[in-house]
C-alpha cells in the first residue's frame, strides 16, 4: 500500500526542520562572532571571560543528561579550546575579521599534514597540493599596507588554527568518545572563564547594558545554541562530510555581517587568499568523500 506523503515542513524521519537547516543554522551563528567581538568597548581578555562563563552554563545545562565526566584526552582538548577561543578573540580584536577568521580556518592545513603520522595514515600527493594551495593563500595575509597589530592579529589568528587542529585531532581519539561529547567544550571555557577573571573584574564597570548583551549573546547564542543545533543536525542524520562543507559558510559570511554593521572592508589580498584556501579544503573534502565512495579496484 502506498505511504501517504509526510506532513508539509516534514522530513521523511518526521523532524519538523531538516537536520542540514539546523547544521546551516549553527554556521550561520557561528559566523556573527566576528561582528559582535568588534562591537564592544571590552578587552580581548574580558571579553572572552564573560562569554566563556555564559558559554559554559549553556552547553552544561543542554548536555546535563550525558555526564560531566572527564578524562586526560578531553583535558588536554579543553586547553587547546581555552587557547583557541582566546586566541580568536584577540586576532579579531587586533586584524580585520575576514584575516582572523580565514587564518583560523587553516586548521585543515596541519590535520593533513599531521592526521597520517598520528593515525597511521598514507601521505597523498593530493594532501600536498591542498597544503601548498592554503599555504601560497596564507602568505597573502602578510603582503600589501599591514600595521603592526595587523601582523599580531594575524599570528594570532594561526595560532588559533593550530589550537583548532591540535583539538580536532585529539577528538578523534577512542577515549574522548567515552565521555559527554560536549565536556572539552565545558571545561574550556570554564578554564578561559578561570583564567581571565582577573582581567573581568578589573574591567566590571565597562558592563554597559550593550557590553553585557554581546558578552551573553556570544555565549548562549554564537556557541552554546550553534552547539546544540549543530549536534541535533548530526544526530538527525547529517554526515561529517556534509556538515565540515556547510561549516564554511562561517568564514564567508564572518566578515560579510562585519562590512554590512561595522564598515570593516577587508583587503583584496585578503579576500583573495581567504578564497584560495576556502576552494582548496572544500575541493578536497568533496574528493575524499567521492573516493571513499569508489568501488575497490579490481585486481
Amino acid at each position: 500500500m502506498k505511504q501517504p506523503p509526510p506532513p508539509r515542513g516534514r522530513g521523511q524521519g518526521g523532524e519538523v526542520v531538516s537536520p542540514y537547516l539546523l547544521v546551516l543554522g549553527a554556521a550561520v551563528l557561528w559566523s556573527t562572532g566576528g561582528l559582535f567581538i568588534k562591537w564592544n568597548d571590552l578587552t580581548p581578555l574580558e571579553l572572552s571571560c564573560g562569554r566563556a562563563l555564559f558559554a559554559c552554563a549553556t552547553v552544561a545545562l543542554l548536555t546535563r543528561r550525558e555526564g560531566f565526566r572527564v578524562n586526560f584526552v578531553t583535558g588536554a582538548a579543553s586547553l587547546l579550546y581555552a587557547a583557541l577561543l582566546l586566541l580568536f578573540v584577540v586576532a579579531t580584536k587586533l586584524t580585520t575579521a575576514a584575516n582572523a577568521i580565514f587564518l583560523q580556518y587553516t586548521a585543515p592545513v596541519y590535520i593533513l599534514l599531521l592526521e597520517p603520522a598520528l593515525f597511521k595514515e598514507k601521505y597523498r600527493a593530493q594532501d600536498f597540493v591542498v597544503v601548498a594551495c592554503c599555504l601560497a593563500g596564507m602568505s597573502l595575509f602578510f603582503v600589501g599596507n599591514l600595521r603592526a597589530q595587523d601582523v599580531e592579529g594575524n599570528v594570532a589568528a594561526l595560532g588559533s588554527g593550530v589550537c583548532f587542529a591540535a583539538f580536532f585531532l585529539l577528538l578523534r581519539s577512542k577515549r574522548a568518545r567515552e565521555v559527554n561529547r560536549a565536556s572539552s567544550v565545558i571545561y574550556g571555557n570554564l578554564i578561559l572563564f578561570a583564567a581571565t577573571l582577573p582581567a573581568f573584574v578589573e574591567g566590571a564597570h565597562k558592563l554597559d547594558a550593550r557590553n553585557l548583551a554581546v558578552v551573553a549573546y556570544l555565549g548562549v547564542v554564537q556557541i552554546g545554541v550553534a552547539y546544540t543545533l549543530l549536534t541535533l543536525g548530526i544526530a538527525r542524520g547529517v554526515r561529517g562530510l556534509d556538515a565540515g562543507v556547510i561549516g564554511y559558510v562561517e568564514p564567508v559570511l564572518n566578515p560579510v555581517w562585519v562590512f554590512l554593521f561595522l564598515g570593516e572592508r577587508p583587503s583584496g589580498w585578503a579576500l583573495t587568499g581567504g578564497s584560495i584556501i576556502i576552494a582548496a579544503v572544500i575541493a578536497h573534502t568533496l574528493w575524499k568523500a567521492r573516493r571513499r565512495r569508489a568501488p575497490p579496484a579490481l585486481p
